[in-house]
């Protein structure tokens, strides 16, 4: 079984042509800042903060958590 699907090309072309112009002139106005590929630009990352000095210590922790379990495990 298909489904027949009817695409209004006008109106995808424009829309298309918009969303590219406007990302054209984002990346433009954005070229000369550090971070270029818009990453901070995102919803989900808006509120989030950079990792700390002392982010080591959580892959230490987890190490010897893992550590821990296969001695438990094992021995």
């Amino acid at each position: 079984m298909g489904i027949i699907v009817n695409k209004e090309n006008d109106k995808n072309d424009t829309l298309t042509e918009r969303i590219n112009t406007e990302l054209r002139a984002k990346i433009q106005n954005t070229s000369d800042e550090e971070d270029p590929d818009l990453v901070e630009d995102a919803d989900y990352v808006k509120d989030s903060k950079k990792t700390g000095r002392f982010g080591w210590v959580w892959a230490v922790l987890i190490v010897l958590a893992i550590l821990s379990l296969i001695s438990i495990v094992f021995f």
